[in-house]
């Protein structure tokens, strides 16, 4: 099999294009800056809104998987033309390309679109995904974690002091980057023409307080101190950081939107059949791995 993957050297689509080698397939990949060789890579210099890009990255592609897009910024007028534009993009180059598959990865922020720009983002592309006519599955993940992964580390560094503080009570799902690698790779080989929502297979997902003990039970603390922080108290963090960080700002106002949601645990009739996908690596093996990666690499 031939890929074209968009984002492939993003965190989701990092891991992603080692399990689609490891599977043995060929990948065609879009990247804004140089990359070192790779065997069974070809690598296309290139952004979302460069179309002889998009479609010498689709040429000769069985299937796309379309990753690429913004999960944060300070504008929130950039999600417009990153998520929906950039997505559009890559459909017209598939038709052009006359590549039928496309597996097109948004976020469970889709399903509440009035709670924040990059959901309603997410939303409106998926809007576009359905109505094209392609053979599209979107896949909409929980929280994604695991090795690299820069936004979930700073639950894990004050986790290391024993305080994870948490937005309002409630639950949400999560899933491990290469579980969640796992599931794209095989979506790419089969017609599926639905929205899923994968998940680690913890029923009712996790509350935020078993998900902080969890985190600091895999960096050896016994328990941690877990408040639940207000909505307000959240966005006036989000404006100091703003103020002190500026765009590397992780914590923004538009996140603070559905951080405060009290349900994000993954639908269970969403779910992917067993018989293409089931989750390998459970939340507390997950943290584990996640937490020796970090303290490896000198993150933590």
């Amino acid at each position: 099999m031939r890929l074209a993957i968009t984002g492939a050297t993003g965190f989701v689509g990092s891991a992603v294009l080692d399990e689609a080698l490891a599977a043995g397939a060929t990948v065609c990949a879009l990247t804004r800056r140089d990359q070192a060789a790779r065997d069974g890579v070809e690598w296309v210099s290139g952004t979302l809104e460069d179309a002889p890009a998009l479609e010498a990255l689709c040429d000769g592609a069985d299937a796309v998987i379309h990753i690429a897009g913004l999960t944060n910024t300070p504008d929130v007028r950039e999600f417009e033309t990153a998520n929906v534009t950039g997505t559009a993009n890559v459909m017209a180059a598939m038709k052009r390309a006359k590549v039928k598959r496309l597996v097109f990865v948004s976020s469970l922020s889709a399903r509440k679109p009035e709670l924040s720009a990059y959901g309603a983002s997410k939303a409106a592309a998926e809007e576009l995904v359905q109505a094209s006519r392609l053979d599209w599955t979107v896949v909409r993940p929980p929280a994604v974690y695991g090795p690299r992964d820069d936004d979930m580390l700073e639950l894990f560094k004050t986790a290391k002091w024993g305080v994870v503080p948490l937005p309002p009570g409630g639950a949400t799902s999560i899933i491990y980057v290469s579980d969640l690698a796992r599931l794209l790779i095989a979506l790419a080989g089969q017609s599926c023409k639905k929205i899923l929502e994968p998940d680690d297979g913890r029923e009712g997902g996790w509350a935020h307080k078993e998900m902080a003990q969890a985190i600091g039970k895999s960096l050896g603390k016994s328990s941690v101190f877990a408040p639940h922080l207000p909505a307000s108290v959240l966005s006036a963090a989000a404006g100091a950081l703003k103020l002190i960080q500026g765009d590397k700002a992780k914590l923004t106002a538009d996140r603070v939107g559905y951080m405060c949601h009290p349900n994000w645990v993954a639908r269970y009739d969403r779910r992917p059949a067993e018989a293409l996908w089931k989750a390998q690596v459970s939340g507390e093996e997950g943290f584990a791995k996640t937490a020796a990666w970090y303290i490896q690499e000198g993150w933590l």
